[in-house]
This record gives C-alpha cells, sequence and structure tokens, in this order.
C-alpha cells in the first residue's frame, strides 16, 4: 500500500491546479532598500537574500552550539566519529527515505525518528554535511514538509566553513531527551505525478535541476530517459561557489543568484515544481528557492525515479 501522503484526489489535483493560477509576486524587501522619491517608493537592488534567516554562518553556529533550545544535527556520510561540531547529533539523511515507496518518510515513523533525536515543537534545527548542502537541504526540506517551517537553518558552507575556521571540534556523543515534535505533512509543498499530468503547465514551472545529460537523455537511470514536457534544466549546484580562497562550498550571492534563475523564467509569480531522480537534489533547489524569498515551491517526491519508470507517463528528449 501506498503511504497517505501520496494519495491522490481531485481535490488534491484541483488545489495545485489552483496554486498555479496567476497571482501577484510576493515582494521581500528590508526596510533600508526602501527610499521614497517624491510620493513613489523606490526599491534600490540589494544582495541580501530574502531569506538570509534560514542560512546560518559559523559565528551564528559556534554562538548557539550550547542553547539549550537548539539542535545542531552532522547530517555528513561519513567522519562524525572522527570529529564534529561540539554538540552535533548525528543523522543519516537516508533515514527519511521509505524504501518501499521510495518516497519520504511517513508521518509515523518521520514522528518517531525526530523525536528520538530530541526536536521539539518549538526547536530551531541546525544542518551541516560536507559543504554543498545537498544532505543538509534534504533534511531541510523534510522538516519544512512536515512543519517545522522557519525553524530550520542550514550551515552555509558546513563542515568545511567550520573547519576552515579553525574551531574546536569534539568526538564525544551528546545525550538525547526524547522531543514532542508532531510531522504534520503540507500538501502545499509536494507535488505527486498524477497532479503534474493535470496542472496548467502555463502557470506552473517545472524545474529539473539534474545533469543536462540526464535532462536530455543521454545519462538513463530509469527505464525511460529524458525530461517531463516543458520542464526546464538548471543543475542543483549551480547554486553554489567553491572558487573562494579557502576553497569552501557556499551559496552564491543573492544577485548571482537571483540572476540565474531569471533568465530561465523561473519567476515568484509562479509555482515552481523541482524535480531530479529522488528529490535529493531537488529538495536543494528548494532550499535555495525559499533563500531567494519564493514562496510556492512544491518538489515532485516521485521525481524520475518516479516519472521515468511508470508506463503511463510522456518524456521529452
Amino acid at each position: 500500500m501506498k503511504s497517505k501522503w501520496i494519495t491522490v484526489t481531485l481535490l488534491a489535483v484541483a488545489v495545485l491546479s489552483a496554486a498555479c493560477g496567476k497571482k501577484e509576486a510576493p515582494v521581500s524587501v528590508n526596510a533600508g532598500d526602501v527610499k521614497t522619491n517624491g510620493s513613489a517608493a523606490v526599491v534600490k537592488t540589494s544582495d541580501t537574500y530574502p531569506n538570509a534567516q534560514l542560512l546560518a554562518d559559523v559565528k551564528w553556529a559556534e554562538e548557539h552550539a550550547k542553547d539549550g533550545n537548539v539542535k545542531i544535527f552532522d547530517v555528513r556520510s561519513k567522519g562524525y566519529e572522527q570529529g564534529h561540531i561540539p554538540g552535533a547529533i548525528a543523522l543519516n539523511s537516508g533515514l527519511l527515505k521509505d524504501a518501499k515507496n521510495n518516497t519520504i518518510l511517513a508521518t509515523e515513523p518521520f514522528t518517531e525518528l525526530f523525536q528520538s533525536l530530541g526536536v521539539n515543537s518549538d526547536t530551531t534545527v541546525l544542518l551541516y554535511d560536507e559543504g554543498n548542502a545537498l544532505n543538509a537541504t534534504r533534511v531541510f526540506y523534510a522538516l519544512e514538509y512536515y512543519g517545522h517551517k522557519d525553524k530550520v537553518k542550514v550551515l552555509n558552507g558546513g563542515y568545511a566553513a567550520w573547519a576552515s575556521a579553525g574551531k574546536d571540534v569534539s568526538t564525544d556523543k551528546p545525550a538525547v531527551t526524547k522531543g514532542n515534535f508532531i510531522a504534520k505533512p503540507n500538501d502545499k509543498l509536494v507535488t505527486t505525478k498524477d497532479q503534474i499530468k493535470e496542472l496548467n503547465k502555463q502557470q506552473c514551472l517545472l524545474l529539473d535541476v539534474r545533469s543536462a545529460k540526464e535532462y536530455t537523455g543521454e545519462d538513463v537511470r530509469s527505464q525511460k530517459g529524458g525530461h517531463i514536457d516543458q520542464a526546464v534544466n538548471k543543475e542543483w549546484s549551480d547554486s553554489i561557489d567553491a572558487s573562494g580562497a579557502d576553497g569552501v562550498p557556499k551559496f552564491k550571492s543573492y544577485k548571482d543568484l537571483k540572476a540565474a534563475f531569471d533568465q530561465i523564467g523561473i519567476v515568484q509569480d509562479k509555482t515552481v515544481i523541482p524535480y531530479c531522480q529522488t528529490n535529493v537534489r531537488g529538495s536543494h533547489t528548494y532550499f535555495t528557492l525559499r533563500l531567494l524569498g519564493f514562496s510556492d515551491i512544491r518538489p515532485y517526491e516521485g521525481s524520475w525515479a518516479e516519472w521515468g519508470n511508470a508506463a503511463d507517463t510522456e518524456v521529452v528528449k
């Protein structure tokens, strides 16, 4: 039996279709970015992320490492035993996957997992991985989907930034007290296969964040290769810059990210649906768009692992 969270109803399709209707673009403006010119307000260009609070730096992590209301999770694929940020708890991001359905963990086991990790309903969660934020943003999306929205942060540059700054590391495993977090799925933060087949693609934007060769069908990782009709391609990793003097991979500036998405028509007045192979890379782009102030992002959780293996889907090469 498929998990309840991916059960498709006509109402759910209608809800997504309505969300893809034309609407006014949300505007995120810092108070310091507004100046008046007579009776009109003029917004000057800023390079501050509209949702900058979602991205933490090393200083923030260090200052909150002993904060009882903050939980730091090390979601690297390896290295925790050899040394981690003091107070950090190890979390294997693979535990978020329901192997039977090849999608995100169902509500009850997700609740049990994060309660066992000591997360409460009011806990601020800080996530870090090796540096490119791929694993960290997968957990970020999962927590936001399950109702912990605006209470999760990602460490920019991850462990690489922490190590580069010469900060102390620990090999101690912190004690954990069971938390009271309750997972509450938000259907406005996810898209299903059947919804994609019914949606108005004039008002919804499909964003394929796989590699260019996966997009064109040269690199085939399912039964069928190619992409969903009208999807545009922008690889997830294009949002990361590791060219700094310290070599630490960090998110590109707001100005550069916004310009890149603008160039391919990814704009805030439409619903954006990122997808990849298993929504790990899609989750990274979900975070990037959240950082940029996008308000309606609904990743296709099944992604190409579902679409590319389904008998009732069409692909474009």
